[in-house]
């Protein structure tokens, strides 16, 4: 027997701390309901458990977003919705006037609602808005996040759904005449505005003129006095340097003093890449011989120096040159893509270059109608002109061919619309698939986290209680091995 150790009391109290300890943590876990409340509970765990919770937040919230979405689409298909009976007033009126029962004012009185209607149709597309962002006017192409990791998104885009985009208003848009290599002249002469979409120019047939003055083989010049022409080889129609030739916007002389004239160089898919505006009264003049420009609007354009602007490509050139006045002033500076070319004085001695790409030619084309055509640019060997912008008329009930033909224009408009409707309603069902696979997706991943950071209640109550029992007898041993050494006391009697 000793007395300077107690082993048991040593004993005991050890055992006591160890079950006192894992009592606090039972009781710390049977207070959180969880069975990792510290990294040290399990670190393996822990990590899991986190990455499971970023997901399970992260789907969640995208499913959050997929219902905003719906939200976005339904409106935008509310207002489509509205557009769909407008048109279909439209084409009731159209019915109506189709027939020659109609008088003149009749027919007036039916256009004047028609074009209100078209008014509205374009006034639904410029407000219809989501978030202040508008969903009608064109440009909408929104991405949407629909998952809980990135670049986990869908995208959708809307088209413009204005009365124009339809084909059931006038457009403004102005658009450019070719003519072939058989040295004949084309005209617009409609006092001093470009081609615009719907309007009906007599420009249905080519004019026969002879060149002022043919380029010669392989030049890069414009033709005598300062023509507008187009240079180009075999990568073109197939006629080796054939020259081109156009009369664009020349001013009557008595038109408004107020009219603006636009004369336009375009690619042949439509993109303008020139512009000069002038004042009509002031007059610019393309007529095969001169290119004149007196005093404009906005650039100030002034006689004086020469002016000399220069486009080149591989295979083709557009030049003006040797004109009869242009001391610009400022430069304008004007643009193709990402290319631009500026326009200044020739007295610097400076010229700009920019690409022209002649890279859709339609061969054997032979109609121009600006009140029809729909194909893209094209320069013929016939001598015949297209337009290289949709030139379809807005709806015009002024008679019975017109009015039906107004009819099979607000049918292809009335298509339009149910075609971005439908799209609209399969994207809105697919976002509801979306978020029921999500609402899926985060119940399965929030049961496996539940698996590895939840307690179990019943078993972490009986680990409890076992440590509860085991700290109490620790105790109560601690107590009698406290007593042990008191025995030796017996041997000194």
């Amino acid at each position: 027997m000793i007395i300077n150790h107690n082993m048991g009391a040593m004993n005991a109290n050890r055992m006591m701390g160890i079950n006192q300890a894992n009592a606090g943590k039972s009781m710390e876990k049977l207070s959180s309901g969880l069975r990792i409340n510290r990294a040290g509970d399990d670190a393996a765990g822990l990590a899991i458990s986190e990455k499971m919770r970023g997901q399970i937040r992260g789907l969640d919230q995208a499913a959050a977003n997929a219902q905003d979405a719906i939200s976005l689409t339904q409106t935008a298909e509310g207002a489509l919705s509205e557009t769909h009976s407008i048109l279909q007033r439209m084409r009731e009126l159209a019915v109506q006037s189709s027939t020659d029962t109609n008088t003149s004012d009749d027919r007036n009185k039916i256009q004047s609602e028609v074009d209100q209607l078209a008014k509205e149709i374009t006034r639904i597309s410029n407000t219809t808005e989501f978030n202040t962002q508008n969903l009608l006017a064109g440009g909408l192409s929104d991405k949407f996040q629909i998952g809980s990791n990135a670049s986990q998104n869908i995208s959708l885009s809307v088209n413009a759904m204005d009365a124009q985009s339809l084909g059931v208003a006038d457009s403004t848009k102005s658009t450019d005449t070719f003519v072939n290599t058989n040295t004949k002249l084309a005209t617009v002469g409609n006092a001093g505005r470009g081609l615009d979409k719907g309007t009906a120019y007599k420009v249905v047939t080519t004019v026969n003129a002879a060149a002022a003055g043919a380029v010669s083989t392989d030049s890069e010049a414009a033709t005598n006095g300062g023509a507008l022409a187009v240079t180009t080889d075999t990568a073109y129609t197939g006629t080796s340097n054939a020259t081109y030739l156009v009369k664009v916007g020349s001013v009557d002389s008595a038109a408004d003093n107020n009219t603006a004239t636009s004369i336009q160089y375009s690619k042949d898919n439509g993109t303008s890449w020139t512009t000069v505006t002038a004042d009509a009264s002031a007059g610019i003049t393309v007529d095969g011989m001169k290119f004149t420009m007196a005093k404009g609007v906005g650039n100030q354009w002034s006689v004086g120096d020469q002016y000399h602007f220069t486009a080149t490509a591989a295979n083709a050139t557009i030049q003006l040159q040797d004109t009869s006045s242009a001391n610009i002033g400022t430069a304008t500076t004007v643009h193709y893509g990402d290319k631009k070319a500026t326009i200044g004085s020739s007295a610097t001695g400076k010229t700009v270059d920019t690409t022209f790409d002649f890279s859709k030619i339609i061969a054997g084309t032979d109609t121009f109608n600006v009140d029809e055509v729909t194909s893209d640019a094209a320069v013929v060997n016939d001598g015949k002109v297209v337009t290289d912008a949709t030139a379809a008329a807005g709806i015009n009930l002024s008679s019975q061919d017109k009015a039906n033909t107004a009819i099979t224009k607000i049918d292809n408009a009335i298509n339009t619309v149910s075609q971005e409707r439908s799209k609209l309603g399969a994207f809105t069902n697919r976002l509801e698939h979306t978020i029921a696979n999500l609402g899926t997706s985060s119940e399965n991943l929030t049961s496996a986290e539940s698996r590895i950071r939840d307690v179990n209640m019943a078993k972490e109550m009986s680990t409890f209680s076992k440590n509860n029992i085991l700290s109490q007898a620790a105790q109560a041993m601690l107590a009698q091995a406290n007593q042990q050494p008191q025995q030796v006391l017996q041997l000194l009697r």
